[in-house]
């Protein structure tokens, strides 16, 4: 990430006191950040698998179970969470 800049935004006040309980006081733009980083690569995932399947055959269960074992094995040599 290059740089950082301030946002507000509303979240329920559960959700926000339960990372704020979890990460303590100086983690919880990391933590979000981290979360906002994780959806996007997801959402990103998604179009790369949509855009496949429009020229070709859905994704058999086989390449999609080696697609997650990739996913984890890159998470771990990366030090993030498994897929």
């Amino acid at each position: 990430m290059s740089g950082s800049k301030k946002y507000s935004i509303s979240l329920p006040e559960d959700l926000a006191e339960s990372v704020r309980a979890h990460v303590g006081s100086g983690g919880f733009s990391a933590y979000v950040a981290e979360a906002l980083e994780q959806r996007v690569a997801m959402d990103k995932l998604r179009e790369i698998v949509a855009d496949f399947e429009t020229d070709n055959e859905p994704l058999s269960r086989e390449e999609i179970e080696a697609a997650r074992a990739m996913l984890r094995h890159d998470q771990r040599d990366s030090g993030g969470a498994a897929a």
